[in-house]
């Protein structure tokens, strides 16, 4: 099961798009090192790294809505803020478990579902507000 941003999932607004796009190449790459047995190393340097990216990503995303006076910045700090909780609360399950291969599984899906859900429900409004 690759896991593949597409076209559809599109903002209009290159920069969020590429990064977008970069996270759904590190949600797949995490998805294939569970899949294949990869080191529990290997896997949490790919957890640290969605981890670090994300919250790279937000903090970026947010800052364009501000600049563009976006009337839903509010909504997207609360919804990113419960997206990194849950990114923490999956990154310290998957260490208390010793690597289990479901946590990761779980963890990807998380992340892909609440990626495409949140691109396509949430962040196409911002590029239709620009």
């Amino acid at each position: 099961m690759a896991i593949v941003w597409t076209q559809d999932l599109s903002v209009g607004v290159n920069s969020i798009d590429k990064q977008h796009q970069q996270l759904f190449e590190m949600a797949d790459e995490l998805f294939e090192a569970g899949k294949t047995g990869k080191s529990k190393e290997k896997i949490g340097e790919l957890l640290n790294f969605l981890d670090a990216y994300t919250k790279q990503h937000f903090r970026d995303e947010e800052s364009y809505m501000a600049t563009i006076k976006y009337p839903g910045l509010a909504e997207q700090q609360n919804a990113h803020k419960a997206f990194i909780n849950e990114l923490t609360k999956l990154s310290a399950e998957y260490d208390k478990s010793g690597g289990n291969i479901a946590v990761i599984i779980g963890a990807n899906q998380m992340v892909v579902d609440w990626l495409t859900k949140h691109i396509s429900g949430m962040d196409k409004k911002i590029g239709a507000h620009a």
